[in-house]
């Protein structure tokens, strides 16, 4: 076993997959380190698609480190992390979203504004001066694709196209974005899904000031297709948020044709969601036109609210 693990959040997607994949091969090759790439959960259908396409094997499914020292990519918050991560050693963070992280020695922590974790590490690999593998490469194009939604998400950087660019030809993409759009689609595949999978496949837990705010989110071609299961949505969050202790749990459905979101609020503070969008709730519902971003179109507002 190695001696450090290497994981992105809880519920992962394709950029935490990669993520992990390529700061593991990264560092046991620019530092001879000992670690493994793992994950704390099943790759969801996107993610799937890329590892098939790549013939690249999923990392093994934790629930608990069972080392002493871990590696964060893709996250750095407790809350999105593993269950036991108070009792370990974090070495090193590869990250791009929000800082909310302490430490008590000195350590790696790389955070950049970028649209991907991916990003951060295809200009790693290049300082470094690392080739990186074929497959890898592949898996970094395809969390760049999905974090961008193709480089037409607000965060996508100018920093993010020549990563893209370079990892596509590595990989051998000759056409990135019509495997790009193959792939996005593949995740917005929701018939199979039960609606706990809706609403947990990409969600995540945000302490606004004592609240404890669950937002999960789902990409598809159709968002009417997604509420046209309202009541069991309702049903799957009503139960979490009873058995889990959230506050308020925050349902985006996003359609990456055209960049538009819907939202379902429950819990305590549905006034509040929607006042910080200056929104009325219609059915505990409203809509987000332009918004696809939870990181950055989503979480500000939200936390500029609950902060005021």
């Amino acid at each position: 076993m190695a001696k450090t693990l290497v994981f992105g959040h809880q519920n992962p997607d394709t950029d935490t997959i990669a993520a992990a994949l390529a700061t593991s091969f990264f560092l046991n090759t620019a530092y001879q380190a000992d670690t493994e790439a793992v994950a704390l959960g099943e790759p969801n259908a996107e993610t799937q698609f890329a590892l098939d396409y790549f013939k690249v094997s999923a990392p093994r499914v934790i629930e608990q480190a069972d080392t002493d020292t871990v590696v964060l990519v893709d996250h750095n918050e407790a809350g999105q992390s593993v269950a036991n991560l108070a009792d370990v050693t974090v070495t090193g963070v590869y990250d791009h979203h929000k800082i909310n992280f302490k430490s008590a020695a000195p350590m790696y922590f790389i955070n950049m504004p970028y649209g991907s974790t991916a990003t951060i590490l295809y200009y790693e690999y290049k300082n470094a001066n690392v080739t990186i593998p074929a497959a890898i490469a592949g898996m970094m194009a395809s969390a760049i694709i999905s974090d961008t939604l193709l480089l037409k998400s607000p965060t996508t950087t100018p920093m993010d196209q020549p990563a893209l660019e370079a990892l596509a030809e590595l990989a051998g993409l000759d056409d990135y974005k019509a495997y790009g759009l193959a792939m996005l689609k593949a995740g917005t595949d929701l018939s199979t899904r039960t609606a706990k999978q809706l609403i947990d496949g990409d969600a995540k837990s945000f302490d606004m000031n004592g609240q404890t705010i669950r937002i999960g989110q789902v990409n598809t071609v159709d968002i009417e297709d997604v509420f046209a299961r309202r009541d069991e949505l309702v049903a799957a969050i009503e139960q979490e948020l009873a058995e889990d202790g959230y506050d308020t749990f925050v349902f985006v459905v996003t359609n990456i044709l055209d960049s538009d979101s819907e939202v379902l609020v429950l819990g305590a503070n549905q006034a509040k969601v929607a006042a910080a969008f200056d929104k009325d709730l219609v059915a505990d519902r409203f809509a987000l036109p332009g918004v696809v971003s939870r990181k950055k179109q989503v979480v500000p507002p939200l936390t500029a609210a609950f902060e005021a």
